[in-house]
Parts: C-alpha cells; structure tokens; sequence
C-alpha cells in the first residue's frame, strides 16, 4: 500500500464547517436483515458540503460480520480513513473510521461511520438527559 499524504486544510480554510453533534437516539445500522451496529451514544457530523453521516463507537459495531481492507481516503478536514466491507465479501467499503483524526475533529477517533447508500442507518428515539453530552 502507497503511503498516503495526509495534510489538514483546516488552516487554508477557517470558515469550513465539521459540527460533531452527539446523539442520545437509538440509532441501528442494517446490511439487509443483518445488524451491524446499534447504539444510543452515536455522533451526528454535519460537513459543509456533504450529507449527515452517523458514526457509531466502535464498540457498538459487531466487527464479525465484516472484515478491513486495503483502502485508505483522505478527507483534509477529518484525516486518514481505514475501511472494511461486509465479511466474506469483495465489494468495496461500506464502513470507515479516522484512526487519528486532525484536532479539530479529534472526538471521532474511535467512532465508525457506514455508507448510507449500502447500509441503512434507522434513528429512532432519543433520552432527554437535561445535560448536552
């Protein structure tokens, strides 16, 4: 594997937005009829520019029923992406996470999104717990 560069834009670009919204929701995330993730202590990112993707801890997401590959992104306002795909398959990734995100972002290390396009991700209710986590 080429090493990627990986270069923070964050000082070219100020004003560009990555909000980190915690969630009290019970979010699920379905490959078909298969779970692969369900938590109430999910994160919403909102990016400039791009949809809402919902990021999981890791310890939330049931790794057996997917496997890491090769591939490797790099997003200048978030870092280095590692992925995996759905275990014993050979399509692409359908999940990601940023082993060591830039600062700004810095609470998603440890956090794990799915493509939404692949894997459907279902909000249901949040807990009112009077505090912002």
């Amino acid at each position: 594997m080429a090493t990627t560069s990986v270069r923070s834009m964050y000082h070219e670009r100020p004003d560009y937005r990555v909000d980190l919204l915690a969630r009290t929701n019970v979010i699920t995330a379905w490959l078909g009829e298969v779970r692969l993730a369900l938590s109430n202590a999910c994160l919403i990112v909102d990016e400039q520019d791009h949809g809402l993707a919902v990021y999981f801890l890791a310890d939330a997401v049931d790794f057996s029923r997917l496997e890491q590959i090769d591939q490797r992104t790099v997003c200048p306002f978030k870092g280095q992406a590692v992925y995996w795909r759905a275990a014993g398959g050979d399509g692409p990734g359908i999940a990601w996470s940023y082993p060591e995100p830039f600062p700004e972002v810095a609470r998603l290390a440890g956090y794990v999104a799915f493509d939404q396009d692949e894997v459907r991700v279902v909000i249901g209710k949040g807990a009112f717990t009077g505090v912002r986590p």
